[in-house]
């Protein structure tokens, strides 16, 4: 229980007390905050000893399933063949390559293990060739805060340039002849990603060139080579409104220039192939639409040629170009499919899946010069695979379906999926995995998942680690409630701003329904979101705490109020238009009404575990910490509550193939320890 320092905050004629306001150092450096922060991870370790030996052998049997010798599809870029591969215990992937074949000898470009030897924390953000195989930029994080070094190696004799750069986000850019690096600095402080930079080979970091400032600081930026490799894209985009400036790829000091101007409201991105800009856009299509013109028509929409109309049934979720085919990633009914078509209008037809709860994917496709695409297909039951089909013949191969070791068999588990109605008449989609032998009967413990904002969908695809909960007799539950974009765009609308509590009240009434139907035991209802799904998370238990048993809340974004207020805290500004802007009396008010740390009270909350990293630059610890302090002194229960905090770590946790699997496995041994599961 930290001491109690009352901070009084006044706005719009309200004042909000925060006593535990004292607990945020952005130095990370404060004795009394972290002896404090130390406490609360050894008050952890004592709560979790009575589930310490449940947590090492989930731990053991989820890395047990891990192929040792886990490899990527290797793609083909001129006479280079790329991938990466995972050595038995690593923790880190090797980037390699082969010249001519795969059977040539290996070149390794980065060993990911030798790189972050020494280091708490590592991971490679980005990977990028120059156009003449010669140089390697790489984008390195060894913090978890999201902040890179960026270094170039030069293969000819394996060693990196001596130039250093800092403080970058992880896009980058060749130009052609390979003789410039396009990277983003961002602000040390918001750590928003704000100047695009030219960095010349062989110069010190310190005489780079500024090419682009983005003034407005709700706008993200970001930069990246278009598949054809023809131009340099600079991505400007805020929630709801976007802008692509392109530069030819051969002009590195040229000036990027509009592709089409911002116009508020207005989302799209851009694909490249055969001469011809294929474009993913909102204009007057809520679920996107599909539109194609040349470069020098580009700034008036109404040279636009339509390629795709919009359709209220289905989004355009991506795109690839191709110099002889459109692939289309496409969300239909909650799913994700793959749509391939012609141009020429030979074709236009969606790519076979199987199974009824399953997502596919375009996969990576590197040249838009090729009739052969890849394309990815997975379900909760289901393992990765990637597929290359000829579109030319209609024959496809399997080129790889990830290995789960461990004697793990899909047909001992079954998924399915369900729709719901919300309270005020929608109805959402849900999918559930569970092991042949459950009875889903209203007699098992079940895990209910979602996430809810930015307009990311929670798609069924398979995760290795669930199969330590689903043979414990666990029903795992994917609840795609509103704010995701599982139903088109419409979907993600009303579960942002204004309509933010959709998000909290699907999520109850699925709860709900699962609970009455019965489909599982409503002794033994477990909840778990990160993030934004943490939001989630702390709302719920403030709204409808009598329906859960026990609640994970992984880096939660709870005090949404004074961080969305502040715009020294990074994401800040970027936000405004997902969660509202504060400083406008309405969302003021309606953030308020549900923002798990304001709206903390004196009620009996479930079991409750929550994690943060330290170095977290999307959730500051001291959000999670915050709201553990003022939970302990309000509620009315006696369960447990306990909080571990990453001291090495940021937003994803920890990191390293197997490390970041103890975390994993300290949370579902608290969930089954909750349900009373004895092994």
């Amino acid at each position: 229980m930290p001491e109690q320092r009352p901070h009084e905050m006044t706005l719009h004629g309200h004042t909000r007390v925060d006593e535990y306001f004292w607990l945020r150092d952005d130095t990370r450096e404060d004795p009394e905050v972290l002896a404090y922060l130390n406490e609360e991870n050894a008050y952890f370790d004592e709560m979790m000893k009575p589930v310490a030996v449940m947590q090492e052998t989930m731990y053991e049997e989820i890395i047990s399933r891990l192929d040792p010798d886990e490899s990527s599809v290797p793609y083909l870029k001129d006479d280079y063949w790329y991938y990466s591969r995972y050595e038995p215990e690593s923790e880190y992937a090797i980037y390699a390559r082969r010249e001519g074949s795969m059977e040539a000898e290996e070149e390794i470009l980065v060993n990911g293990n030798q790189r972050g030897k020494g280091h708490e924390f590592y991971r490679l953000m980005a990977l990028e060739i120059s156009d003449d195989h010669r140089y390697v930029a790489i984008a390195e994080d060894f913090t978890g805060r999201r902040i890179n070094e960026v270094r170039i190696l030069d293969t000819q004799n394996g060693e990196f340039l001596p130039e250093l750069i800092g403080n970058a986000s992880s896009s980058l850019a060749w130009s052609a002849d390979g003789q410039y690096l396009f990277y983003v600095n961002k602000d040390t402080e918001t750590l928003l990603p704000y100047q695009l930079m030219r960095h010349e080979l062989g110069r010190a970091a310190s005489e780079d060139v500024l090419v682009y400032e983005e003034a407005d600081n709700t706008f993200y930026t970001g930069v990246g080579r278009s598949r054809s490799g023809e131009f340099i894209g600079l991505v400007i985009g805020s929630t709801d409104t976007s802008e692509v400036r392109i530069l030819a790829a051969n002009d590195p000091l040229g000036e990027f220039k509009p592709f089409l101007p911002r116009e508020t409201g207005h989302e799209y991105d851009i694909d490249h192939a055969n001469g011809k800009f294929f474009i993913r856009s909102n204009w007057q299509a809520k679920n996107f639409r599909v539109m194609a013109v040349e470069l020098e028509n580009s700034a008036d929409k109404a040279n636009w040629k339509e390629v795709i109309p919009h359709r209220d049934d289905a989004m355009v979720n991506e795109i690839q170009a191709f110099d002889k085919w459109l692939v289309v990633g496409e969300r239909q009914d909650g799913l994700l499919k793959v749509r391939v078509m012609a141009h020429d209008g030979s074709m236009d037809r969606y790519l076979d899946g199987s199974e009824e709860a399953s997502v596919m994917w375009p996969a990576t496709n590197v040249s838009t010069g090729t009739d052969n695409i890849r394309y990815g297909f997975s379900s909760m039951v289901t393992p990765d695979q990637i597929w290359e089909i000829d579109l030319n013949t209609g024959k496809s191969e399997l080129l790889k379906a990830d290995r789960v070791l461990g004697g793990f068999s899909s047909d001992n588990y079954r998924s399915t999926r369900m729709m719901i109605p919300s309270r005020d008449g929608v109805h959402v989609p849900v999918s559930l995995a569970y092991h042949k032998g459950t009875k889903l009967d209203g007699s098992a413990p079940a895990l209910i998942y979602a996430y809810g904002s930015y307009g990311y969908s929670m798609d069924p695809r398979f995760s290795g680690s669930i199969i330590s909960l689903l043979d414990r007799g666990f029903v795992y539950v994917i609840a795609h409630i509103r704010g995701g974009q599982e139903m088109g765009r419409k979907w993600y609308e009303d579960g942002r701003m204004m309509n933010k509590k959709n998000t909290f009240t699907d999520f109850v009434d699925v709860t709900k329904a699962l609970q009455q139907k019965p489909i599982i035991d409503p002794a033994r209802i477990y909840a778990m979101g990160g993030s934004a799904g943490g939001l989630l998370m702390g709302a719920i238990v403030n709204m409808a705490p009598e329906l859960y048993h026990g609640v994970v809340a992984a880096v939660p974004f709870v005090d949404v109020v004074t961080t969305m207020l502040d715009e020294s805290i990074p994401l800040t500004t970027g936000e405004f238009n997902e969660w509202g802007n504060p400083k406008n009396k309405d969302a003021y008010e309606y953030m308020l009404s549900y923002s798990p740390y304001d709206q903390v009270s004196a009620q009996d909350y479930p079991n409750m575990m929550v994690t943060t990293g330290l170095h977290d630059s999307q959730v500051q610890y001291f959000e999670p910490a915050k709201w553990v302090a003022r939970l302990r002194d309000r509620r009315t229960d006696n369960n447990q509550l306990i909080m571990h905090v990453n001291m090495d770590a940021g937003h994803g946790g920890a990191s390293g193939r197997y490390r970041r699997y103890k975390e994993t496995a300290q949370e579902f041994a608290f969930l089954a320890g909750l349900a009373d599961l004895e092994r």
